[in-house]
């Protein structure tokens, strides 16, 4: 019954909003990763958007005014990573926050006695746990030229990772997935990754993926659809447990 009514009141949104042609169009075309989806994938994640606006409230920080052309373009991302899911996967929170550019967040650390301290840093996204996503919009603006950085998909990674908890690289999978199976892909890609990064190695990610397996996670999560040629030679483990929970194949 209560799927029923899901789906009832789903297509009454899609009856009753949309997203205009031409604004769709430009989304799409400034998003090179999504090119390779089919008509009927890419039709797919226009309902999924539109749901997504429907749900959620996007917003602009100090005095940024979010255009129908950006709200467009945050949501095809943050649909993208649940193309083959369900928006059920955002539930829970409303807001999105974006900023002009980067903003300060502040941060706790326990020092090496113990001691809490209060910090600050610039930020291009974060998400919190059962509330907003913040974005900059600069930051936000420059997806989808190839080079696997992806601030939307990033913090989405976190949204989905933060299902079962707070953050660390262990989302809730699937009954037909195995966690054994995730831990050991992704506990050796890590380490890995994090040698490469102390002997100052190029790698093929951003190296901000060694802070902590819950960056590893969404760093590779952006990779995975930015540049999914690129994980799957590099990381073609960590990519077949993406691919599984994704339930994509975007290299394909």
């Amino acid at each position: 019954m209560l799927s029923n009514f899901k789906t009832w009141y789903r297509r009454r949104i899609l009856k009753n909003d949309s997203i205009p042609d031409d604004v769709w169009q430009n989304a799409v075309a400034r998003l090179r990763f999504l090119r390779n989806l089919s008509p009927i994938e890419l039709a797919r994640l226009r309902e999924c958007a539109i749901l997504f606006l429907h749900a959620k409230q996007i917003s602009g920080a100090h005095g940024l005014i979010v255009t129908d052309e950006m709200h467009v373009l945050i949501a095809a991302q943050a649909c993208i990573l649940i193309l083959n899911l369900d928006l059920d996967y955002y539930d829970g929170w409303v807001e999105i926050i974006v900023y002009p550019g980067e903003f300060i967040r502040d941060y706790e650390y326990v020092d090496e006695d113990g001691v809490v301290h209060l910090g600050s840093e610039p930020a291009s996204g974060e998400s919190w746990l059962g509330g907003p996503v913040i974005l900059s919009w600069e930051d936000t603006a420059a997806a989808g030229t190839g080079v696997g950085y992806n601030v939307v998909i990033h913090e989405f990674a976190h949204k989905l990772d933060m299902l079962n908890g707070d953050a660390n690289g262990f989302p809730p999978l699937h009954a037909d997935m195995s966690r054994q199976a995730w831990s050991e892909a992704f506990s050796k890609a890590y380490a890995d990754f994090c040698m490469s990064i102390d002997a100052d190695e190029v790698t093929e990610v951003d190296s901000y993926a060694a802070e902590n397996p819950a960056e590893f996670f969404a760093v590779m999560s952006e990779a995975f659809f930015e540049t999914p040629l690129s994980v799957k030679l590099h990381f073609p483990l960590v990519y077949e447990q993406l691919a599984l929970f994704y339930r994509q194949d975007p290299a394909q």
